[in-house]
């Protein structure tokens, strides 16, 4: 084996210990994702779900509240808006005239608490009829006024003489007011106030507490309007009992 001289061992180019020190590329491993790096990435998947389960992103979002086309109501045509009017002056104009003593009791088809159809013309035609009007069902004054015809309806048939309640109340509420306060005789339920306003007893909104006396026949004889809950009763059988004698 032949020795290596030492010039031998000069001439081998040396390695450099920096170059030496680097790692090989290969061999680095990946760097470690920080805590606060995780974290961050953690919100941003968890707000982007959130997104999704509420429609998507931003612009998703918008397009899902805009609603269906069905939902939408179209506005009124002018000639839709110009027969609401029409359509009231002509209820305005089939409307019964105002009545007076004298005058027969006009024809107008109202329901009574049990829902079904009245034609007030035909309730004269056997007996008298009283008619008393009060402005709401199951209120203090109106019920005075209602027990006050209740306590004396007997009366009232043995004169040969109906008694019928008048209000703009449901028939519903006249139910319940009828099998509260154990009413006798029936109800008539007139909501658009079309016999109340030809009685003359409308006002506005509102009904005046008055009674009407209709002798055999339907013509009127007498009326009492305003008048106090609970004189209405006795007044109406103390006039009946004086064309009875």
């Amino acid at each position: 084996m032949t020795g290596v001289s030492t010039e031998d061992l000069a001439s081998v180019p040396r390695r450099s210990s920096r170059i030496s020190a680097k790692p090989n590329p290969e061999q680095v491993p990946p760097a470690k994702t920080t805590k606060k790096a995780t974290a961050s990435g953690k919100k941003a998947g968890t707000k982007r779900a959130a997104e999704v389960e509420e429609g998507g992103d931003g612009e998703s979002s918008k397009k899902a509240k805009v609603p269906a086309e069905e939902e939408v109501q179209p506005a009124a045509s002018p000639e839709e808006k110009a027969d609401e009017p029409a359509a009231e002056s002509s209820s305005l104009a089939d409307a019964p005239k105002k009545i007076d003593i004298g005058d027969t009791i006009p024809s107008v088809v109202l329901k009574n608490e049990k829902g079904e159809d009245v034609d007030t013309s035909t309730l004269t035609g056997a007996k008298g009829v009283v008619l008393f009007l009060v402005p709401k069902a199951d209120t203090p004054g109106c019920t005075t006024q209602a027990c006050g015809f209740r306590d004396v309806w007997q009366e009232f048939g043995a004169l040969n003489f109906d008694v019928y309640c008048l209000s703009a109340d449901s028939p519903s509420a006249q139910t319940k007011w009828q099998t509260k306060k154990l009413l006798p005789y029936e109800l008539l339920s007139d909501p658009k106030r079309t016999l109340i306003r030809a009685l003359g007893a409308a006002d506005g909104n509102k009904t005046k507490r008055s009674h009407f006396v209709f002798e055999r026949g339907g013509t009127l004889v007498d009326k009492k309007m305003p008048v106090k809950p609970v004189d209405s009763p006795r007044l109406a059988l103390e006039f009946i009992k004086t064309i009875n004698k």
